[in-house]
């Protein structure tokens, strides 16, 4: 099911309950002739691919088979689909696969006023018939590229220099984890993260510059 495009033609969300029968039999087709809002394409030598935008499936045609069906398709970056959609979407590929089993499925970009691009999208899931115990996440995915500064308004784009990456370092919006007793924060995925104690554990959203304002410093992991 889709919500159906706003009056900016931004896809609004994608839900569905996934199973064996949705995947696809068939071979992918292409969906070159959609140009999703905010599409304004260019290569960077040190992105994998060369080009800086993909055409994003909310839900992915390996789960569901879907092809051209602009409603589904957003413009994301190629690090967004890659590092940030896809391994989720595995997740969910493979245990549908060992299974057979069902997963309840929700995608939905977030936008900042009227940008046609956006900033990234929640993915959702839970798996049905064991009441999560296989499947169960919410997660943000950011619509960002390592080396490029990102007009979200329209989708221009272009390098970033020295001081764009410095700042885009300290000044993008992430995901951290706290160490409330030692006042050091971690990135998500920092495999250190896992040895705080509970009661010291904390969840922050925002950028590295607020953290380091709030007198915390970096784990060396994650300098």
């Amino acid at each position: 099911e889709y919500e159906g495009l706003d009056k900016f033609g931004r896809p609004v969300q994608a839900f569905a309950v996934l199973g064996p029968e949705l995947l696809p039999d068939d071979d992918r087709q292409d969906i070159s002739m959609i140009y999703p809002p905010g599409w304004d394409q260019k290569s960077y030598d040190f992105i994998e691919g060369g080009k800086l935008y993909n055409r994003c499936h909310l839900l992915a045609w390996s789960l569901t088979g879907e092809n051209a069906n602009p409603q589904n398709l957003i413009t994301g970056t190629r690090y967004m689909n890659t590092e940030g959609m896809l391994p989720f979407e595995m997740e969910v590929l493979d245990y549908i696969r060992q299974t057979g089993n069902h997963v309840l499925y929700r995608v939905t970009p977030e936008y900042t006023g009227d940008n046609l691009l956006a900033d990234g999208v929640q993915m959702e899931a839970w798996s049905v018939e064991d009441d999560g115990r296989g499947i169960k996440f919410n997660v943000y995915c950011y619509n960002v590229q390592p080396g490029v500064v990102i007009d979200y308004a329209d989708g221009a784009n272009h390098a970033a220099d020295q001081t764009e990456e410095e700042e885009q370092y300290y000044t993008e919006v992430l995901d951290f984890i706290l160490n409330t007793r030692s006042m050091k924060f971690h990135t998500m995925d920092c495999p250190r993260a896992a040895d705080i104690s509970a009661q010291n554990r904390d969840y922050f959203r925002g950028t590295r510059q607020e953290l380091l304002d709030m007198g915390y410093t970096p784990a060396q992991e994650c300098n």
